[in-house]
This record gives structure tokens, C-alpha cells and sequence, in this order.
């Protein structure tokens, strides 16, 4: 009885044995999948930060160009050069003069075609 018992008992043990051993490669893969995870994280929070910082120097010139363009133009705090109205009457003033050269070029085109 003794005999069998202790077949019974090593049986157990080595069936334990079998399933530590398969807990321990489970454990394992979950660590790797977690250290991938981890430095996958790392990256994209660098990459996420190097974005940032591209955005910030982006804002940043985007002010200063229209910090220029305001004090070019007169527009802003304390400026005493063009105002706005001025500013429209030069756009309007543009955009006839563009229709009219446009106009009399088609004119001229049409013409030399005949």
C-alpha cells in the first residue's frame, strides 16, 4: 500500500511539477508582452512629445509672422500706419484691377485668334 501511495504521491508531484513548469512559460510570455507593450508606450510618448514640440515651435513662428505682418501693415496694438478700411480698398482694388487685366486680355486673345 505503501508503494502505491507513493507512486500516486510522485505521479502528483510530478503532474505539478509539469504545470509550474507550464505557469512558469506562461509567466514568462505575459512578461514579454509586457516589456513590448512598455516600450512600445515609450515610443509613441516620445514620438506624442516630439509632436508637441513641433506644434509649440509651429504657434510660435505663426505669432511672430503675424506679429510682422501687423506691424507691416499698421494693424495692432499701437500701430499708427494703414488701417483696415485701407487695407479693403487695397483688396477690392486688386481684385478689379486682376478682373480687368483678365477682361481685356481675353478681348485681346479672341481678337488674334480671328
Amino acid at each position: 500500500m505503501s508503494s502505491s501511495r507513493d507512486r500516486v504521491e510522485d505521479t502528483y508531484e510530478s503532474q505539478n511539477d509539469q504545470r509550474l513548469d507550464e505557469l512558469h512559460s506562461k509567466i514568462r510570455t505575459l512578461r514579454g508582452v509586457t516589456t513590448d507593450i512598455h516600450d512600445d508606450v515609450e515610443r509613441q510618448n516620445l514620438m506624442l512629445d516630439d509632436t508637441g514640440d513641433r506644434f509649440n515651435s509651429f504657434g510660435a513662428s505663426l505669432a511672430q509672422t503675424t506679429r510682422r505682418a501687423g506691424q507691416a501693415f499698421g494693424i495692432g496694438e499701437g500701430a499708427g500706419g494703414l488701417k483696415t478700411w485701407r487695407i479693403v480698398i487695397f483688396i477690392v482694388g486688386f481684385f478689379i484691377s486682376f478682373w480687368l487685366v483678365r477682361r481685356i486680355f481675353s478681348l485681346w486673345h479672341s481678337d488674334s485668334t480671328v
